[in-house]
């Protein structure tokens, strides 16, 4: 029975050999019984159509002169050295004569089917633009059985990172009917139900709730009440980031030695899984003696200040992280203000008897860097001048950390450029001791062009408005630079009117100077306005009374022996100081305001003028990091405006005499503060803030008949007016009409002289 069995596989052997080799080289002259040695006289390559011949020659190993036994291994070896390219269905080699000593081969290759097209079935639009940019199938593309494992891999996990575990994907190949050697791919997607935590079950934790752990996942969470608004979707590649941030909440703790004995996914209906976490805690830790080694430029104690972790501390690996490099406050960026860019911090830790650990914080101090070049780009339209007097890293200086922050800070302040998009990348030269540093920017729109419709006084008010924020002066006279207007240089023009037809008319021109002169922060501001108002209106006639009250009778009204002009100049210097820190500014004003009243039944006086010559001081802080959205700083401010007291150089009983006497010249003084705090509460880049605000305005006087009927508070609404008639300060507060809150009529009219408001908000940005 072996025998016979013996014979049996000898004789499937032998026809298995005989049917490869014929497969393998083909030639009449050639005793596949009897091997011979040739030499090989040459090789021919036929049926490609877009591979090199000589790569794939030399590719196979048969070059010409080499030595060959007909049949043998080596023929074998390079049909499998063709196949294993994958760019072959077919590869055959015959020889095709024989010479003497010497034999010719050729090789026949099939090349695989290339790629027509690809379908996906089953996906939605927006889906399948997603695949194609993450699958990334050219037209031509050589259809490979990697090719085909790839596609699909990349589908699936594009689909697992939404969420849908149960994928299914079936890839089909078809003949292009319209190309030769070319398939159409048609993928079919079965994308079922999305899969979501249901529960996530932590054993193995005493010291340490399921709540807080669950917490530390920030991206796995299950479906719960507490999670309404977080997602529940099970993602793998989220589950593993999850995992070790489950065990660093460990470590901030004092468990240093938790660890993840265990962990498991059970599917438990078609959409849930439940997961379990076996854990392990392990003893509690307390940070012991810690010892600085190396350091030659800071004390021992300026670094255990900055390092703010003591001993008996509980051990926190992530803190120590913070404290020693990552923090704005960390003893590397105490390092990092000095030009220590090249200094080494390594803490080395050693267990100290039971639930101990000593930490010795190495430090390989370096070098001082200095800065070398100093690179500007993405300024397409602002001036590269306007962006580098901001800077206050220079060529030459020490690296500093601090001055690169407050850089980027500045030149968010500008607003000509992306706040979101600012990027110093520092680059060090560790050979030369020095580093460059470039800011690269994104310019953004800034200008306002105003078109509105207002409501007030029962009529509507149209505005048009024009305000450049980034223009230049000294480039009106250059053709070449109006496109479609010279820019560049930081200053603002702004040029606005409003009309109601008859009724009223304003205009208004201003101009800002941020850099006055070019070397010093010193800014140049000014103003001109004109106001006509006369006695038309559609909407009111027939008024009785004085002292801004009465009754208005409705229906059109026109008298053209009323109107109220007021003409108004303002004048502003400004400069950064440097005490008590350089984030502080003083500015100092004078302006001067005109009005020219005729037959104005509606306010104290009726006819003539009055006169306002004002001076005001303002002095501010504002530390803010961003404009558009400010996550961290303060903005504080106080003003003082005040009139020559005119009435102290008179004896005149200003009870006694009347309105045009009293309000020629108007006299005041008046004292604002704003304050603005922003408080990060989360410290992603998306950071939920915390906004609290204050305002406080009083308007004084220096003779109690002598009373301002100008320059009063009007609160409530959007702290905008349609117009304004007298000199008014709108406070806005929603949930009130405008001008709502502070109408007090009296002998002087409507003059609210005294406000305070207090705001809290909780601010989220929804796009950046």
């Amino acid at each position: 029975m072996i025998k016979k069995t013996t014979l049996i596989l000898s004789l499937l052997l032998l026809f298995f050999v005989d049917a490869f080799s014929q497969d393998t080289i083909f030639n009449p002259d050639i005793y596949y019984s009897t091997p011979a040695r040739y030499e090989i006289g040459g090789v021919e390559i036929e049926g490609i159509k877009y591979l090199d011949e000589d790569v794939l020659i030399q590719l196979s190993g048969l070059t010409v002169g080499s030595s060959v036994i007909v049949p043998g291994d080596v023929i074998t070896k390079a049909i499998k050295k063709l196949y294993s390219q994958g760019l072959f269905s077919d590869v055959k080699i015959i020889a095709t004569k024989i010479v003497g000593e010497k034999i010719f081969l050729k090789i026949f290759l099939q090349e695989r089917s290339r790629l027509s097209h690809i379908n996906y079935i089953g996906a939605k639009k927006a889906e399948e633009t997603k695949l194609r940019d993450r699958v990334k199938l050219q037209a031509g593309t050589q259809v490979t059985d990697n090719l085909i494992i790839n596609t699909k891999y990349i589908i699936e996990k594009y689909y697992k990172e939404k969420g849908f575990y149960n994928i299914g994907i079936d890839i089909v190949q078809r003949d292009a009917p319209d190309k030769e050697n070319s398939v159409i791919l048609d993928v079919n997607i079965s994308r079922k139900k999305k899969i979501k935590i249901k529960n996530i079950y932590i054993n193995g934790n005493k010291e340490v709730s399921d709540g807080t752990l669950k917490k530390a996942m920030k991206k796995t969470k299950e479906k719960s009440l507490i999670n309404f608004f977080k997602s529940a979707k099970y993602i793998e590649e989220n589950y593993d980031e999850d995992k070790i941030l489950l065990v660093e909440k460990y470590n901030e703790k004092g468990y240093r030695d938790a660890v993840i004995l265990s962990d498991s996914i059970k599917q438990i209906s078609e959409d849930r899984v439940a997961i379990y976490i076996n854990v392990e805690e392990g003893d509690k830790y307390y940070f012991n003696n810690i010892s600085w080694k190396g350091n030659t430029v800071y004390t021992a104690y300026q670094l255990e200040r900055e390092l703010k972790i003591r001993k008996g501390d509980v051990y926190n690996k992530t803190l120590l992280d913070k404290r020693l490099k990552e923090d704005e406050t960390s003893v590397h960026s105490l390092y990092l203000d000095n030009g220590y860019l090249f200094c080494e911090i390594v803490p080395i830790e050693t267990i100290s008897g039971k639930d101990s650990i000593d930490v010795e914080i190495r430090i390989v101090e370096n070098d001082q860097a200095t800065i070398d070049r100093i690179l500007i780009k993405g300024n397409t339209k602002t001036h590269e001048h306007v962006a580098r007097r901001e800077l206050y890293t220079y060529p030459g200086d020490l690296f500093s950390k601090t001055a690169i922050i407050r850089s980027a800070r500045e030149l968010a302040q500008l607003g000509h450029f992306d706040p979101e998009t600012i990027s110093p990348d520092v680059q060090p030269n560790v050979e030369a001791g020095t580093v460059d540093i470039i800011y690269s920017l994104e310019e953004k729109a800034n200008d306002q062009i105003e078109l509105s419709g207002g409501w007030g006084a029962g009529m509507i008010i149209g505005s048009v408005g024009l305000k450049f924020t980034n223009f230049s002066v000294r480039n009106i006279f250059k053709k070449e630079a109006w496109r479609p207007l010279p820019t560049g240089d930081g200053q603002t023009l702004g040029l606005k009117a409003q009309t109601n037809g008859k009724y009223y008319s304003s205009f208004s021109l201003s101009f800002v100077e941020p850099w006055l002169g070019g070397k010093k922060r010193n800014s140049l501001s000014s103003s001109i306005y004109y106001t006509h108002q006369t006695g038309f209106s559609s909407g009111y006639s027939g008024y009785s009374g004085y002292g801004g009250y009465g009754s208005y009778g409705m229906g059109a009204y026109e008298d053209e022996n009323k109107k109220m002009d007021v003409f108004g100049i303002s004048l502003g210097l400004g400069r950064r100081v440097k005490w008590p820190d350089d984030w502080f500014t003083i500015s100092n004003e004078i302006s001067y305001q005109r009005y020219d009243l005729k037959n104005w039944y509606y306010y104290v006086i009726q006819n003539g003028q009055s006169n306002n010559l004002s001076f005001r001081t303002v002095i501010s802080r504002n530390s803010t990091d961003n404009p558009l959205y400010t996550r961290n700083g303060s903005d504080f401010s106080f003003a003082f405006s005040f009139t020559p007291p005119y009435s102290w150089f008179t004896d005149t009983d200003y009870s006694e005499v009347g309105d045009q006497e009293k309000y020629n010249w108007i006299e005041y003084h008046k004292w604002e503060f704003k304050g603005k705090m922003y408080t990060p509460l989360t410290a992603n880049k998306n950071t939920l803030v915390l906004y609290t605000g204050l305002q406080y305005g009083f308007l004084g006087y220096y003779d109690k008949d002598r009373r301002s009927p100008f320059e009063g508070y009007e609160m409530g609404g959007d702290g905008m007016s349609g117009y304004s008639m007298y000199g008014r300060e709108y406070i806005g507060l929603r949930g009130y009409e405008n001008s709502s809150i502070s109408r007090q009529y009296t002998d002087s009219g409507k003059n609210g002289n005294l406000y305070f408001k207090l705001t809290m908000e909780l601010r989220y940005p929804l796009s950046l």
